[in-house]
């Protein structure tokens, strides 16, 4: 990013294609469709281009990254009016048949629960969980951004992904 910055902006494309896949990831699982997510990752790495200038040495690239995608996405959907992607059910019945629908109400049902139990973990756990398994970084990458050694980092994890489990599956329990 320093040589984009420099005015090489040739290098941007290597940027782009280490970092789409992360940054779609990102839009999708905020509820974007495929073609909102391709579309506010191509938004994205315009502005990045644009505010080429304002990227310091200093500045951990992909923080800065994300947090322009997240600007671009408040953008995209304060224009609409709205707070977000909306997911409308009465489509999915008209595309679907039954099974289908029953499918995408229990996928719907383990989403709320995991959100219910990443919720109930600590920060840090919760942290961890999001950098590895939602954003994909490597563990080396992960002790980079929380202060610790790779093999720290790998057990933090792993003993996080525990909980998780743990407590998913007491939230199960306790519904039946």
């Amino acid at each position: 990013m320093l040589q984009v910055s420099e005015g090489k902006t040739e290098t941007l494309g290597l940027l782009y294609e280490r970092y789409k896949r992360r940054l779609f990831g990102f839009f999708y699982q905020l509820g974007c469709d495929r073609q909102q997510s391709e579309d506010l990752v191509q938004e994205t790495f315009m502005r990045v281009l644009r505010y080429r200038k304002t990227y310091t040495n200093d500045k951990n690239f992909m923080a800065w990254l994300f947090h322009i995608g997240r600007n671009v996405f408040n953008t995209h959907y304060s224009k609409q009016n709205r707070q977000g992607p909306q997911v409308e059910l009465a489509d999915n019945r008209m595309e679907f048949g039954a099974a289908e629908v029953e499918l995408a109400f229990d996928r719907s049902h383990n989403t709320r629960q995991l959100e219910k139990a990443l919720n109930s973990l600590t920060l840090e756990n919760k942290e961890l969980i999001v950098l590895n398994k939602f954003k994909e970084m490597r563990y080396k990458e992960i002790a980079e951004v929380v202060g610790c050694t790779e093999g720290a980092a790998r057990t933090r994890t792993h003993r996080a992904l525990q909980k998780l489990k743990t407590i998913f599956f007491e939230l199960e329990k306790s519904e039946r």
